[in-house]
This record gives structure tokens, sequence and C-alpha cells, in this order.
């Protein structure tokens, strides 16, 4: 598991050390499934209820990211923005083009498997989407392409949904259940809307609804922005909000992403800024997967072991409240019909959190078929060997992923729409706040600096400079708070002697500004705002 993290990036330059982490992790984590929760899933039919076991493929894939949304808001095109390139499979139109899952993944050579084969590659983590039958695999591809962004994560493009019953009729499928077998296993979860269609249909509604318990990995994209001004942004923003709050329940707001993702110029520029942070925001959220995918994973699997501890208690609780000879079928109707008060009981009786509890209406569906007298009753030494695991094991685990995040190079997504906005005087921030002047041979200040110098000369310079009190009366004109005017002066003062030249007076004032415009400051002072008679002391000191 994990042994990803030593085949990718910076992975391959470390030291033997560091890899031997990485293979100490890798193990760990298969060992702690297939030693300590797989028996426990496997003696209580946890794979029939909930999810399939976890396989080799399932530890060692790249993050995924999955794009949902309803058809026609730009899934495809999302993708085709991020890899600046087309991909084997991929249609994009207005209307319903879309109507397969495509993984997106790495090859060397360009092309695409279909579904069937799809399901029976060991190397690949979706052999147990074969129980989804022939309907859904001949609506699901990969698409392989040899592309730089594809050897960091791979991108899994869903169907666009439509309202009303005949989408969900004619897929011949469970579409919600395929969107939560993906949930459980994707890094992030990207739901896109087109800022024309705000209505969530019955569909994208239960689609939603797929992803309970993944409220984590979910984030929120805004699309097409740039077709509508300011105004009518906000109003649109607002009512996305109250559209989602309905559907997702959850106290915290989602994080939602603001821009028009694809590579053609804005129809609307009054908001350009905007869509450039909310873009690189995006962007740095996805860059950061690989990173964080072992933290992920680990997640994940604490999660499903608390899941698995719950439906091990739920079907052996079952199993004891049923009669040896007579009446089982009653007292099974009986039983099915009380699970809310058996979830409250065993809440009680094992102390177990209510949200660790599986949903009850799909719990008392999946129970109809089954022969209550077939369950297995308890057995505290399987808990046990899963309760040791979530109080130890994990614990150390966690110390290593930490260790080797520390030991290794932070490794990021790169290439295609990645690479254009990193460096040159197109990448976010160039050339304003702080930045400003960086390229330039003059000291940025000095354009305005004939207006400082006016305020400079009413403070009573004595000897050239002014005082700390004098300059404190003019800078706290400005109503910044005390803890950033000092930072201020600290960056300010130059020769540290308490006392600021003219030149020092006019690069606080140009600090102020720069604050003042909404910018942070920076931790110390680059090199392009030093004033001029200040450079050769500090280059002496270095």
């Amino acid at each position: 598991m994990f042994s990803w993290l030593g085949k990718q990036g910076g992975g391959r330059e470390r030291g033997g050390g560091s890899s031997d982490v990485v293979q100490t992790v890798t193990g760990g984590l298969r060992d702690l499934y297939l030693r300590k929760l797989l028996p426990l899933e496997e003696h209580y039919r946890f794979h029939e209820f909930h999810s399939p076991a976890l396989e080799e493929a399932d530890f060692e894939n790249k993050p995924m990211v999955l794009l949902v949304g309803q058809y026609s808001t730009g899934k495809t095109t999302f993708i085709r923005y991020l890899l600046e390139q087309d991909f084997p499979g991929m249609r994009i139109g207005p209307e319903p083009t879309t109507d397969s899952f495509i993984a997106v993944m790495y090859g060397e050579s360009e092309g695409s498997v279909p579904g069937n084969a799809l399901v029976v590659d060991p190397k690949k983590p979706f052999r147990k989407l074969s129980r989804f039958g022939n309907a859904f695999l001949n609506r699901f591809l990969c698409s392989q392409l040899p592309n730089q962004v594809l050897k960091s994560i791979s991108i899994i493009d869903s169907p666009g949904i439509l309202s009303g019953e005949k989408q969900r009729i004619s897929r011949g499928y469970d579409f919600c259940q395929v969107l939560q077998w993906f949930a459980e296993r994707v890094d992030r979860i990207i739901l896109l809307f087109d800022a024309h269609k705000l209505d969530i249909s019955d569909e994208f509604s239960e689609a939603i609804k797929a992803f309970r318990g993944q409220d984590d990995k979910i984030r929120v994209v805004l699309n097409k922005a740039d077709q509508v001004d300011t105004q009518q942004l906000m109003r649109v923003y607002g009512a996305l909000m109250w559209s989602l709050g309905k559907v997702i329940n959850t106290p915290e707001v989602l994080r939602v992403y603001i821009g028009s993702f694809w590579a053609q110029p804005l129809r609307n520029t009054e908001n350009r800024r905007l869509f450039e942070a909310e873009a690189q925001d995006l962007f740095r959220d996805i860059q950061s997967l690989p990173q964080k995918a072992a933290v992920r994973k680990l997640n994940d699997l604490i999660k499903r072991a608390r899941l698995a501890k719950v439906h091990a208690y739920i079907i052996s609780y079952l199993k004891k409240e049923m009669p040896t000879v007579f009446g089982k079928e009653n007292k099974k109707k009986e039983l099915i019909s009380r699970l809310p008060e058996i979830y409250g009981q065993l809440q009680r009786e094992y102390h177990i959190s209510a949200g660790d509890f599986p949903e009850v209406r799909k719990m008392q569906e999946q129970l109809e078929t089954c022969d209550f007298t077939k369950f297995h009753s308890l057995k505290p030494k399987l808990i046990e060997a899963v309760d040791n695991m979530l109080a130890n094991k994990i614990a150390s685990l966690m110390s290593l992923i930490t260790q080797e995040e520390s030991n290794m190079p932070t490794e990021m997504v790169h290439g295609g729409a990645f690479d254009g906005t990193m460096a040159g005087p197109f990448g976010q921030g160039y050339g304003e706040g702080a930045k400003e002047g960086a390229d330039e041979d003059e000291w940025v200040v000095a354009k305005d600096k004939p207006a400082y110098d006016e305020i400079f000369y009413t403070l009573s310079p004595i000897n050239g400079k002014i005082s700390g009190i004098n300059a404190k009366k003019e800078m706290v004109t400005s109503k910044l708070p005390n803890s950033v005017l000092g930072k201020i002066w600290k960056l300010a003062d130059c020769d540290g002697d308490g006392m600021l030249d003219e030149e020092e007076f006019a690069l606080a004032k140009h600090l102020i500004r720069i604050k003042l415009d909404g910018y942070e400051l920076p931790g110390t002072l680059p090199p392009h705002l030093v004033p001029p008679s200040h450079r050769k002391p500090l280059q002496t000191a270095e």
C-alpha cells in the first residue's frame, strides 16, 4: 500500500532510508487490512451490505479526482483544460455528449480500454465494478495517454445528469451506487455547476446524497461565470449556496470555486482577477493531492473499520434475537421494523457515535432478502483486533507517514494548465503587492517618493531622520492595527537605528499602501524594495 509514493516525482531521487519508510508504510497498511479488518468483514458479510473487499490496486493507485455534474456544465472541457490536450473518447458539445464513465489515466501510448477488459486487469483499481453488470461495463472505459498531469493523478469523467425519469430508467444500472463506489475510493469529488443552470434535478440530488460520509472530499466549481456580470454573479452564487444547502446536509459551508475553466477568452473581464485567484486556489487544492494521498487512504481505512465494527454489532444482535425453532419470519419482520430502536440500543451499549451507523432505510431494504439464522454471533476477538488496530497500529503508521512527508520533497501535480501559472509574468500575484517592481531597475517606491517627501519634512526631521514618535503619528493615520504597523516599522527601519530617513519613510508609506490595497506584507524585505542608499551595507553584512 502506498508504494506509489516511491515511484513518482521526488521519490526517485531519495536515499534508502526514506525508501525504507515508504515500504514500511506500504507493508504496514496492507498487513493491517488483511490481518485485522478483512476477517471481521468476511465473518459478518460486510461486503454484501456495504463495500467490496479492498485489493492491492486500491492501495497503490494514484490519487483520483471524480467530476460530477449535470449535462453541459463543462466536465469534459474541464479535463481538457487541465491536460491541455484531447483524450481518447472525449466528446464536447452543448447536448448531453458524455454517456459513459471515462477513467483518464497515464499510459505510455494513447488508447482506450473498454470496461469489460478493464475490470479483469489486476493493476487497475476497478475490478470490483464488475458487480454492476454489462449495462454499466458497456458504458465504462479507460482513456490512456502520455500526459504529465496524469503521472500524478487520474481523473474520472462521469455522464452528464439530466432531469426527469427517462435518464434514470434508460441507464440500465444503478447510477448512484456506481458514484458511491467511486466516492469511497477517490481523493477529490468536484461538483460542477453552470452559472445558467443552477437547478439541482432529482437524480443529481440523489447523486450528491450518495456521497454521504465523504463530505471532506467534495469541492464545488461554479463554471462559466464569465458569462454573467458582477451583479448577476452575486445572485447566482447566493442561489447556488441555497440550492446546495437543501441537498448537502452539513453545518459547514462548502468551498465554491468561481471561474471559467476553459482555454478561451473571457466573455466578461470585469471579474478576471477573481477568476484567476479562484483558479489558483483550485489548482493548489488538486496539486496537493499526491502529498496528502497517504493520509487520505489511511483516513478511509479508519472510516471503513468503524463501519465494519458497527455492522458486526448489528448483525450479531439480529442473530442473537432470532428464535431457534418457530416464528423466525415474523421475528425477522419485527427486527427490521425496530432497526432504528436497535441502533439506539447498540449506540448506548457500545458507546458508538450515531454518525458511524449505516443509513436505516437502506439497511432495512438489504436485510429483507437475508436469512438471519445464517448470521454469526459476536466474536469479541475479531472486534478486539480492530480496536487494537485503531488504538495502536494506526498511530504508528501515521507517524511514519508524517516522517515520510517531511523527508521527501513536496510532490505536486505538474504539466498542463498547472504549469501555465507557476512562474513568469502570468503567475498569480506577479508584479502585484510586495512583488511590484521586482523585475525593474528603478526602485519602485521612487515614483511616489516626492509625495512621501512632502509629508516627511513636515515631521520635524533632525539630521535627515525622524524619530519613532513622529513616524508613529503619521503611520497611525492609516488606521491599520498596531501589530501590522509594528511589522511595517521593522521592515522599513533597514539599519535598525530606531529612526527613519526619507527613503526608509517612503518605504514605510509604500508598505502601508500595499497592506491597504489588500495584499500581504512580506516576511522579510525583498531585495528590490531595499532603499538604494541602504543596499551596499546590507550586501556587506551578508
